[in-house]
């Protein structure tokens, strides 16, 4: 397992946490939002995903990786 901490700009609610993490969680990684830091902890496996996919994945919520 590998994990990552972004940097991502637009978050602002509850519900973003959602989106984030539930995009994560779609692309087969595991994520926790960090509101306050607008950051987001991703644990995945770097053989099934790459955290290239991560961050498309936020992105596609409307979120920029910074």
């Amino acid at each position: 397992m590998s994990n990552a901490t972004l940097n991502v700009e637009g978050m602002s609610c509850g519900h973003c946490v959602s989106a984030v993490e539930k995009a994560v969680s779609g692309v087969g990684a595991a994520a926790k939002v960090d509101l306050q830091a607008k950051t987001v902890a991703v644990d995945y496996d770097e053989n099934k995903v790459s955290l290239s996919a991560i961050k498309a994945a936020i992105e596609d919520q409307g979120y920029d990786v910074v």
